[in-house]
């Protein structure tokens, strides 16, 4: 079992205010960076525990795990497995977002409330996940698109691992007040 981080992360996010602030989060991977785009307002529990994580430096050094080609990658285990996670579990908070090309959604077993720090972005559309994980954000412009496309194209072993690593360098929190 994972050393239990939920009491960090609550501390990490006191200060977090989305009604008065955007947050996007920045992953510079080994090839390029993404930023995302958070979506408050259709799941906060998400967008805040992935705030915190990423304050507590919890993905710096993480790699994207899995890769299936046309579907997502997926990241955000410690063990760079797919088995680890936080030492907790939040709660599913299903919405309309749809999965397409772009779309932050966290993963999950077949326990709808058992995503942790694993998410994926989708590199189609996926329709079927739409209402059965919850969608929480997107790639913020079409150069973070392009590095996403570039780690879904990795060459992967029978396991859907990447043959050379994708690896989140660092995770940051970019914080801009709204107009």
């Amino acid at each position: 079992m994972s050393k239990n981080r939920q009491a960090e992360v609550g501390a990490a996010v006191k200060d977090v205010d989305f009604d008065k602030n955007d947050y996007q989060i920045e992953l510079k991977t080994n090839h390029g960076v993404i930023l995302l785009d958070l979506l408050p307002d259709v799941a906060p529990g998400h967008c805040a525990n992935l705030i915190g994580l990423t304050k507590i430096g919890y993905y710096n050094g993480v790699i994207f795990h899995r890769v299936i080609s046309g579907f997502m990658i997926q990241g955000g285990c410690p063990q760079g497995t797919g088995t680890g996670g936080p030492g907790y579990t939040i709660r599913a908070e299903f919405n309309e977002t749809p999965h397409v090309a772009g779309v932050l959604s966290m993963a999950r077993t077949s326990d709808p409330n058992s995503g942790g720090s694993q998410f994926f972005i989708c590199l189609g559309t996926h329709s079927y996940l739409d209402r059965q994980y919850t969608a929480f954000g997107r790639t913020a412009n079409a150069a973070s698109m392009e590095v996403v496309r570039k780690i879904g194209a990795l060459p992967t072993d029978r396991g859907d691992k990447p043959l050379q690593p994708a690896t989140i360098e660092t995770a940051t929190v970019v914080v801009k007040a709204k107009s």
